[in-house]
């Protein structure tokens, strides 16, 4: 660790940052994890029988992770060695497992803390699995991104898989509070302001303390309000990744807001998304969707508006035609929703598959040809225009096939029409095959 230091220009006794300086010394000073640490969380009881389970720590930035492992080493007493992803080869790997391996036959226990786990391939995964499999190492990873997407199903198999929760503002002010009786002196920070700094943290302890130090060092002696806050301190960029699962994450809540008509609910992730770096075609792609999907007859308007907020977009780009597409949001929010085309088509879909390459009936077949009016193509079809009531009420399903009823309108907003007139022609075609 000493080379590390110096090939970064580090001496030992350069000062740490605040957040190493207060790091915890135990388990019970990890805040905002008390699911997995307190009385009856399941690491705890870990720790308290000296008996470690191969584990995955998947949370965000600044929830614990690093620091839960090497507790939870000097707890259970076992070694604790620890390698990044980022920077660690197969070389590193192997360097790892035999130091293990020769500790175990010394009667020593080690943790390996992979930080980063996911950033390993696939064949580097595999490498851990006889080691973790042998007891030589206990391994606890640390991730940022979903373990479902990430790890090999072999690897996630042998690991229980603990999710660290985001810091609420409780567990953030209980950071701050420790750093103020470290340094000896309150925040010079207005009450709002206080506010505005633990909001500023999103959830990150690290990135708190970062804020923090920034705070002690400028040695202000009138606290700040929280105007002059935002002066001093840079807001960073949501945690937001368009590659990753927060993508999926926040355009399945923006679609489903939409499905269950909370404009409000809908506005604010249209507006996280936007605020994350999305691009807003694809935001537009996924309202295309909705008013296909969710809404449907209901209201056929939605599928032209939403096809409108993506031309608009394309015309005006940012951040005017972001407007285009919170005006759609709202309106799909708002509309009548009706997913019975939706159903209607998958239930033809099946079907299609089902029956194979049945022909049609030969009523509706053309017959341009001798041969085909001689085989009775085109026998007996009646012209809808011009019969009774404009509905001839003939079947047109293949003769092999009993009909099916596929789309069954709800009768919400303009759908509510479609039924009534569906519901007549059943009618007539009952009565005129009876």
């Amino acid at each position: 660790m000493a080379d590390l230091f110096e090939a970064a220009g580090i001496t030992p006794e350069a000062p740490s940052p605040l957040a190493d300086r207060l790091r915890p010394k135990t388990l019970d000073e990890v805040v905002g994890q008390d699911h997995l640490l307190g009385p009856d969380g399941p690491i705890r009881r870990m720790a308290e029988a000296r008996r470690l389970s191969s584990m995955i720590l998947w949370g965000p930035p600044g929830t614990g992770k690093t620091t839960i492992a090497r507790l939870l080493a000097k707890a259970a007493g076992y070694e604790f060695q620890q390698l990044s992803a980022v920077f660690s080869g197969v070389a590193d790997l192997k360097k790892a497992f035999e130091a293990a391996r020769l500790r175990r036959a010394a009667g020593q226990s080690t943790l390996l803390f992979v930080d980063e786990i996911h950033r390993f391939n696939r064949a580097q995964q595999d490498g851990f699995l006889p080691f973790v499999e042998a007891g030589v190492v206990t391994l606890v990873g640390a991730t940022t991104e979903n373990p479902s997407f990430e790890l090999n199903g072999a690897l996630l198999s042998r690991c229980q898989v603990f999710v660290l929760k985001r810091l609420d503002d409780a567990a953030l002010e209980t950071l701050l509070e420790k750093a103020e009786g470290y340094e000896g002196r309150p925040l010079p920070l207005e009450p709002e302001a206080r506010g505005a700094l633990l909001a500023l943290a999103d959830g990150d302890g690290r990135y708190l303390l970062s804020l923090a130090e920034t705070l002690f060092n400028i040695g202000s002696v009138k606290p700040l309000a929280t105007r002059e806050l935002g002066q001093v301190l840079q807001k960073r960029s949501p945690a937001y990744d368009k590659d990753r699962e927060e993508h999926y994450n926040l355009i399945s809540a923006l679609h489903k807001s939409i499905r269950g008509s909370d404009p409000d609910a809908a506005l604010y992730w249209l507006a996280r998304m936007l605020a994350g770096g999305e691009d807003p075609l694809f935001i537009a792609r996924r309202l295309i969707r909705a008013a296909a999907e969710d809404i449907g007859e209901a209201d056929p308007l939605s599928l032209l508006l939403a096809n409108a907020a993506k031309e608009t977009y394309d015309f005006l780009g940012s951040p005017e035609g972001e407007i285009a597409l919170a005006q759609t949001v709202v309106h799909l929010a708002t509309a009548p929703k009706s997913n019975a085309v939706y159903k209607a088509f998958g239930a033809a879909m099946a079907a299609a598959k089902e029956t194979g390459s049945l022909m049609p009936p030969k009523h509706i077949l053309n017959a341009p040809t001798r041969l085909m009016k001689d085989l009775g193509y085109g026998k007996g079809y009646a012209y809808d225009h011009e019969v009774e009531e404009g509905f001839s009420g003939q079947d047109y399903f293949p003769e092999e096939m009993e009909r099916r009823r596929f789309y069954q309108p709800k009768g919400e907003g303009s759908e509510a029409r479609i039924k009534e007139r569906m519901e007549r022609w059943a009618a007539l075609r009952s009565r005129k095959s009876s």
